[in-house]
């Protein structure tokens, strides 16, 4: 079994990477934010999901473990494939995604093309209970509680952005750095949602 693939990256697409690693060029099916994370690098390491088939070995790369652990919860789902817990990992961030699975967010799995509302369900009960608390900065309380950091959250809510998500994404930028300007706390948010 494949582990991760180290090398160049030879090609680069928003769905496939060509990773050559001793003179093997290897096709890897990746994500969205995988693929964002690859522009304009040379080299890479993705950890693999192989899954081997009558007429074809597939691999998926990510490269984060905790990606990697939930397209494997999802492809446990019956009914759920690997390209489409692929298209869930591309139109959801994984600790997103946790809070959605967690707080039984239907509407939100059926805005994922392909979703409908059976598999949405089916989803959120097999993996509520895979999910673990301590697996997810969801649950950590705010840092700040700075003025700053109430003014962020309210301007993410009033853009539309669910309160728990804005919460979860302004705590760590706080955390992070908790002297951030209220402007610039919200344009990082916007990129991280």
């Amino acid at each position: 079994m494949v582990e991760y693939i180290r090398g160049t990256v030879a090609e680069l697409t928003p769905t496939y990477v060509v990773v050559e690693a001793s003179g093997v060029g290897y096709g890897i099916n990746i994500t969205l934010p995988c693929f964002t994370a690859l522009e304009g690098k040379g080299e890479a390491k993705l950890l693999i999901h192989e899954v081997v088939r009558e007429d074809a070995w597939v691999y998926y790369g990510f490269l984060e473990e905790s990606e990697r652990t939930m397209f494997r919860l999802l492809i446990g789902v019956s009914g759920v494939g690997p390209n489409t817990a692929r298209m869930i990992l591309s139109s959801i961030p994984v600790l997103d995604l946790e809070q959605v699975i967690m707080t039984g967010d239907v509407r939100r799995l059926k805005g994922v093309k392909g979703i409908g509302a059976k598999t949405a369900e089916r989803i959120i009960v097999d993996l509520k209970d895979k999910i673990k608390p301590t697996d997810s900065t969801l649950l950590l309380q705010p840092q700040s509680t700075s003025a700053d950091f109430e003014e962020s959250l309210a301007a993410m809510v009033m853009l539309g952005f669910p309160r728990p998500a804005a919460h979860k994404v302004l705590t760590k930028i706080y955390t992070a750095e908790p002297a951030i300007k209220v402007e610039a706390a919200i344009k990082k948010a916007l990129a991280m949602m």
